[in-house]
């Protein structure tokens, strides 16, 4: 068994090669049913059991969504119920407040225990908002192909209003509104090394009103643009003197199980309830944000 143990110099650790991508599948199948990448429930996996806690484990958990996430834009796009408008707005507000994220990580947050505070807090907004989004929202399962009467089209994008149709009705929201929420939700991914796509979609399904089927793919090329900047801010742009690049064959292995786990997670969604899918979720999460608090709290 030594034969398949891989040390990881940047990352200080050393695990056996299938057990990377292993944890990165099963959290990745079970997190795509919810239209969450997983990278919020690795990067405790990393700090807490691996032991990586420098600042390189938020531009590999951002290597992670890197390689894991195209698997489910090509399905949304495939599908036809992909929001073009959303994705770019997204894009362009998501990425200026990665680069301001990051810079608070690595002058702000170096001392993993104030960073794990940081991640409970993060984590325990999330849980609650999937335990509230899993009590709110009912169960409905779809077909894979490309209905016409699916499709989202007849997009208008302007300064003020975004529009589209879907399933014969047109959904506007502000424009300056997602770009705003994108921004914010940028500088907590910066920090944090996630995507936020676990943060913005209980946002545009509660405050923008927008269909849930929707805005997955959107928010998942979100998750991909950002995550993609993360990694190049961190691994090229130094502050005091020093870059935060990734553990490159970690990321990539975990990008490896993640791909699979999100392909098959999204094949598999529709026979299970996605009420349950996110109120077991939510639990988890919580148990996990929950244990980071308490830890900070008691020294």
């Amino acid at each position: 068994m030594d034969l398949l143990q891989i040390t990881f110099p940047l990352a200080g650790i050393k695990t056996y090669v299938f057990i990377p991508p292993a944890v990165a599948f099963t959290i990745s199948f079970f997190t795509s049913m919810a239209g969450i990448s997983g990278a919020f429930l690795l990067l405790p996996f990393q700090m807490s059991v691996l032991g990586f806690t420098s600042p390189s484990v938020t531009s590999t958990n951002f290597l992670f969504n890197v390689t894991g996430t195209p698997g489910g834009v090509y399905r949304y796009m495939k599908e036809c119920r992909f929001a073009w408008p959303v994705a770019l707005t997204i894009v362009a507000g998501i990425i200026p407040g990665v680069l301001i994220g990051y810079y608070i990580r690595i002058s702000l947050l170096p001392d993993p225990r104030y960073f794990k505070l940081f991640v409970g807090i993060v984590l325990l907004f999330v849980a609650l908002k999937l335990i509230r989004d899993a009590r709110a929202k009912k169960t409905s399962s779809r077909e894979e192909s490309c209905s016409l009467s699916d499709r989202v089209d007849n997009f208008s994008i302007g300064l003020k209003k975004i529009r589209f149709d879907f399933k014969g009705a047109t959904h506007s929201f502000s424009t300056g509104g997602l770009l705003s929420l994108a921004f914010a939700v940028g500088i907590i991914g910066g920090v944090y090394g996630i995507g936020g796509g676990s943060i913005i979609a209980p946002f545009l399904i509660t405050l923008f009103k927008l269909p849930v089927y929707t805005i997955a793919g959107a928010v998942l090329l979100g998750t991909f643009a950002s995550s993609a900047a993360g990694v190049a801010f961190y691994s090229l742009i130094p502050v005091n003197g020093a870059i935060a690049a990734p553990e490159w064959m970690l990321g990539i292995l975990f990008g490896i199980g993640g791909l699979l786990g999100m392909y098959f997670g999204a094949k598999m969604q529709k026979y299970i309830s996605e009420k349950w899918i996110k109120l077991i979720l939510g639990i988890i999460v919580l148990i996990i944000a929950s244990r980071y608090v308490f830890r900070f709290i008691s020294g």
